[in-house]
């Protein structure tokens, strides 16, 4: 499929955004439901497509127990040029037993958090950093 401009590409990103219009919020949906589609639709170039967001959701990179979070550093080479960079925080996501609760609890846990849970437990860790797992 060919553009014939950048500006017919701008135009779809832009509608995209828009609210459907009468004809095309009375639309069948394409899943064969009688209730119309949710979604806005490019026109003009590609035709009726419903559209959906670009946008994808991502979690943030924060430790749900310690709040650790990346740390903003500087890559420095061999000549001495340095260069902004993020270093990371090593989270996993782990199911752990919560024995308090007596249910399995969800996390994204640094590593260091996860040693230190072996160390203390669950709860205890918890309790110490004042996070309330009920309401994870």
């Amino acid at each position: 499929m060919l553009f014939e401009s950048i500006n017919q590409i701008r135009d779809l990103g832009r509608r995209c955004e828009q609210k459907p219009t009468q004809a095309q919020a009375q639309a069948p949906s394409l899943a064969g439901a009688d209730t119309p589609l949710q979604t806005s639709w490019y026109s003009g170039v590609l035709g009726i497509v419903p559209c959906t967001s670009f946008r994808k959701s991502v979690m943030s990179r924060v430790c749900q127990l310690t709040g650790k979070r990346a740390n903003n550093g500087m890559a420095v080479s061999h000549s001495h040029v340095r260069t902004k960079k993020l270093q990371q925080v090593n989270l996993q996501e782990r199911r752990l037993w919560w024995a308090e609760g007596n249910r399995f609890v969800k996390l994204r846990v640094s590593t260091r958090a996860l040693k230190t849970i072996q160390k203390k437990g669950l709860g205890a860790y918890a309790k110490e950093l004042g996070v309330n797992l009920a309401k994870i």
